[in-house]
């Protein structure tokens, strides 16, 4: 069993990277500056987790939609957290 404090820190990283995938979405609607610290310390943060749904799931099978995002974002919100509350007991 976890304890509670330490589901809570968790779930508070959890919440800050859900910020972060958020933002790196936004950056990629606009033609960011790969060169840019903010962009490639985003991409570095958010790839590792999105390339693996983009295999399973690239954009040119969803008329170029990227759903890599909101499917990681949907994971931590509906899987990982009420398993991290089981957890705790």
């Amino acid at each position: 069993m976890l304890s509670f404090e330490i589901v809570r820190l968790i779930m508070l990283v959890l919440d800050i990277y859900t910020w972060v995938i958020i933002a790196a979405a936004v950056i990629s609607w606009v033609a960011p500056n790969p060169y840019n610290p903010a962009v490639r310390v985003l991409l570095r943060l958010t790839e590792p987790v999105m390339a693996p749904i983009r295999q399973l799931l690239p954009p040119w099978k969803t008329f170029g939609l990227d759903f890599s995002p909101m499917i990681v974002i949907l994971l931590i919100q509906w899987a990982v957290k009420p398993l991290l509350w089981a957890l705790v007991g």
